[in-house]
């Protein structure tokens, strides 16, 4: 009857150590959920970071506000950065890829620097505006 005992005991023992993980396992998985939480938080960030402005540009959008530019433009590269990935909904590119040469839309609209913002008045005005600046020019409220 001991030998038996003892075979149930050692089964109950290997049960249980094979249902416990071991504290290295343990340990890796509180890094993985850790490093998880991590990334998520900073993809949750970045994503409200870069699409704040949305609403913002699309109630621009509704009034024919529009941003002329070009890729190759440093004031255009600072004017999107400061609507971050919402500039898309206004800006138009005049340059024709791989060259300086102007689209024939910016022509006819009478661009000749980089940024050009045409307001809802139909005025082209070149300049670098904050986004407080735009709401002001355009009445399209702020997040």
């Amino acid at each position: 009857m001991s030998e038996e005992r003892r075979k149930r005991q050692q089964e109950r023992l290997e049960t249980t150590a094979k249902a416990e993980p071991s504290p290295a396992s343990r340990k890796r998985k509180i890094w993985l959920a850790i490093v998880l939480i991590v990334v998520a938080g900073y993809a949750a960030w970045w994503y409200h970071h870069e699409h704040r402005y949305d609403e913002f540009a699309k109630c621009m959008a509704a009034k024919q506000v529009k941003m002329y530019g070009a890729y190759w433009c440093p004031h255009c590269a600072e004017q999107k950065e400061k609507l971050g990935a919402a500039y898309r909904f206004v800006y138009v590119e005049c340059s024709e890829p791989n060259s300086r040469v102007q689209t024939a839309e910016c022509s006819a609209k009478g661009v000749k620097t980089y940024p050009t913002w045409q307001m809802p008045d139909g005025k082209l005005t070149s300049l670098v505006f904050s986004v407080e600046e735009l709401s002001d020019r355009t009445g399209c409220s702020l997040p």
